[in-house]
C-alpha cells in the first residue's frame, strides 16, 4: 500500500462508500439486543423468580446464541443473507414474545429465552463477510477495525435502552424493546442493495465441520476463546474491586472506561496498514501485557486510566483475527467462520467470568492475574496459526487462502 493510500485509509474512507453508513447503522441497531436482552431477561424474570433462576435463564439465552450463530451463518453461506436474516429474526421475536407472556413460569420463560437466543440474526457475521464487497481491498482492514470499534457503543447503550424501557412501561417492556430493535435493524440492513446482491463464494466442497476443517482456523478459534476468557474475567474482578471500595456502582463506570479505550483503539487502528499474518500474535501479546498493570489494583483514578489502556488493543487484535479468519476459511464458509470466531469469544468470556469468580473471592489481585495468563495462551495459539508450514494439510478440498 502506497503512502497516499495509507493517508486515504481510515474511518472516513470506509464511511464514504455507498451503503456503508446504512449497513453499519442498521447492524448496530439490530445488534443492540446482544447487550440489552440479558439485562432485560434478568429484570423481567427477577419479578417472579430468585436471582439464581433468573441468572440461569440469561445463561439459556446466551447458550442459544452460541449454538445458533454458526448454524445460521452456515445457512447464510448457502442461501444468502436476506432469507436467513428474516427467518431468524422471526424465530427470535417469537421467543421474546413467549418469554414476555411467561411471567411467573420459569419453564415458559426459558423456552422463550432459548428461542430468542437461537434465532438471534447473525448480523455481525453477515456484515464482516460483506465488507470486501462494500469497500476496496486496501480498506477492508479499516472497515473491520471501525466495525469492531463502534460495536463498543452497543455495550454502553444496550443496557441504557433496557433501563429506559423498563422505567417507562415495566420489566416486560425491556423484552419487547429488544425484539423491536432487532426487527428494525434487520429490515434496515436488508434494504441495502449490497446485502441483497451478496452471493458469497461457491464452496469447493461441503464438509460437516464447515470452516473448522481448516486446522489453522480451528486453532485460531481456540485462541480467540482465550482472548474472550481474558476479557470476560474483567467485569467479575472489577465487581470485587468496587465492592472492596464500598461502592459496587463503580463497576459500570470502570467498564465504560475500558470500552472507551477500545473505541479509541479501534478508531486509531483504522488508519494503520493491515500488516502480515505475523502481526496477530504481536497484537495479542500487547493485549496480554496491557492487563498486567491491573494487578497493582490502585485507587479509582489510576485504575480508570489503566482500564482505558487495557481496552485499547482489543479492536486491533480482533481486526487481525478476522483478516486471518477470512484468509484461512475454505471457500464458501466465510460467514460461518466469522460466526465461530464470535461464538468462541462469547463462550470464552463466559468461562473467564466463571473462573474469575473464585479467584476474586481469594483476592482481587488473584482475579486480575487470570487475564494476562489467558492472554499468554492466546498468544501461543495465534503464533501457531500464523506460522508457515506449522500444520499438516487438512482433508481433500481444503483451501487455505
Amino acid at each position: 500500500m502506497s503512502a497516499e493510500q495509507v493517508e486515504r485509509a481510515g474511518a472516513r474512507a470506509v464511511l464514504r462508500r455507498p451503503s456503508v453508513p446504512l449497513v453499519l447503522a442498521a447492524s448496530q441497531v439490530g445488534r443492540l439486543p446482544l447487550a440489552a436482552s440479558p439485562l432485560a431477561l434478568l429484570l423481567f424474570a427477577r419479578e417472579s423468580v430468585s436471582l439464581a433462576v433468573a441468572g440461569a435463564l440469561v445463561a439459556v439465552f446466551t447458550a442459544g446464541m452460541a449454538v445458533g450463530a454458526p448454524v445460521l451463518a452456515r445457512a447464510v453461506d448457502r442461501w444468502r443473507q436476506p432469507p436467513v436474516l428474516y427467518g431468524s429474526a422471526a424465530v427470535s421475536t417469537v421467543g421474546y414474545v413467549i418469554a414476555a407472556l411467561g411471567g411467573g413460569r420459569p419453564l415458559v420463560i426459558g423456552v422463550g429465552a432459548a428461542l430468542a437466543g437461537l434465532g438471534t440474526p447473525p448480523l455481525e457475521a453477515c456484515l464482516r463477510a460483506l465488507w470486501p464487497a462494500l469497500v476496496p481491498a486496501d480498506v477492508v482492514h479499516s472497515a473491520y477495525a471501525l466495525d469492531i470499534a463502534v460495536q463498543e457503543v452497543i455495550f454502553v447503550t444496550g443496557p441504557l435502552v433496557t433501563l429506559a424501557a423498563v422505567a417507562a412501561a415495566g420489566p416486560v417492556a425491556g423484552l419487547y424493546a429488544a425484539a423491536l430493535l432487532q426487527v428494525v435493524g434487520v429490515v434496515a440492513f436488508i434494504r441495502a442493495p449490497a446485502v441483497r446482491a451478496w452471493r458469497g463464494t461457491a464452496a469447493v466442497q461441503r464438509h460437516w465441520l464447515g470452516p473448522l476443517r481448516s486446522r489453522r482456523l480451528a486453532v485460531l478459534v481456540a485462541g480467540v476463546a482465550f482472548v474472550g476468557a481474558a476479557v470476560g474475567s474483567i467485569p467479575v474482578v472489577l465487581t470485587g474491586y468496587a465492592e472492596g471500595l464500598g461502592d459496587r456502582s463503580l463497576t459500570g463506570w470502570l467498564l465504560a472506561a475500558q470500552a472507551g479505550g477500545a473505541l479509541v483503539g479501534g478508531l486509531v487502528y483504522t488508519r494503520v496498514t493491515p500488516g502480515g499474518r505475523r502481526r496477530l500474535p504481536l497484537l495479542t501479546a500487547a493485549l496480554a501485557v496491557g492487563y498486567l498493570p491491573l494487578l497493582t489494583a490502585p485507587g479509582t483514578v489510576a485504575m480508570t486510566v489503566l482500564l482505558v489502556l487495557s481496552g485499547v488493543m482489543l479492536p486491533p487484535v480482533l481486526t487481525a483475527v478476522f483478516l486471518n479468519a477470512d484468509r484461512l476459511a475454505p471457500a464458501g464458509t466465510a460467514v460461518e467462520a466469522f460466526a465461530w470466531i464470535m461464538t468462541a469469544f462469547s463462550v470464552g468470556s463466559a468461562l473467564g467470568a466463571a473462573v474469575a469468580g473464585p479467584l476474586t473471592a481469594a483476592g482481587v489481585r488473584a482475579g486480575f492475574a487470570f487475564a494476562p495468563i489467558a492472554g499468554v495462551v492466546a498468544v501461543a495459539a495465534m503464533a501457531i496459526t500464523t506460522r508457515r508450514g506449522s500444520t499438516p494439510a487438512g482433508p481433500p478440498g481444503l483451501r487455505e487462502r
